[in-house]
């Protein structure tokens, strides 16, 4: 990447230290030598500010950088979104098997259980939450997404087309794992 040695460029032709630098951009002098080093990139609120402190466009100062910053950051992306998704599969997982040996304990089983089951619901919201911020709702959308590659325009289409009759199976599926969860927790309790 050029950015680092065009930010120490701009920062030496001012004159001034890293230390100077960073004070001006609220960070540290080691986050100014990580950027000048190509260790790490800085983010677009602290390319905002080297841009007016270096008084000069946003584009020169990044000039033939953004495709590479822009894999980059789709790749720390694409590892956050799949490791989320293990440990939210994990976690469905850990709900399922645990939820007959934890219920047989009674009362304290149940609030265990319960723990393990909002947990995973905030995990489920997250995961979602992501989904969207991706535009990903589909498996074969999750999988392109991971390989980091998009899909056709029909396929798009295709994928949005399977999506409303999907819902409506999620939505038995849910109803019925609730019923199985309402069963359970009954013949236990009561």
């Amino acid at each position: 990447m050029n950015i680092g040695k065009r930010i120490k460029e701009f920062r030496e032709k001012i004159n001034i230290s890293q230390e100077e630098l960073a004070d001006k951009i609220y960070t540290s002098r080691q986050t100014i030598s990580n950027w000048e080093n190509d260790k790490t990139y800085p983010d677009i609120n602290s390319l905002k500010l080297l841009s007016n402190i270096f008084d000069v466009s946003l584009d020169s100062l990044v000039e033939g950088d953004i495709d590479l910053m822009k894999k980059t950051i789709n790749e720390v992306e694409r590892k956050e979104f799949k490791a989320l998704s293990n440990i939210y599969a994990i976690e469905l997982i850990i709900m399922i098997l645990s939820a007959y040996p934890l219920l047989k304990l009674g009362i304290i089983g149940i609030i265990i259980w319960g723990l393990i089951v909002v947990i995973t619901i905030a995990t489920a919201f997250i995961v979602e939450k992501k989904k969207k911020e991706y535009n990903i709702q589909s498996y074969k959308e999750i999988v392109a997404f991971y390989e980091n590659k998009s899909l056709t325009h029909e396929e798009k289409i295709q994928e949005k087309a399977k999506s409303s009759y999907q819902k409506i199976i999620y939505a038995f599926v849910t109803a019925a794992l609730a019923f199985i969860i309402f069963l359970l927790l009954s013949h236990f309790i009561g």
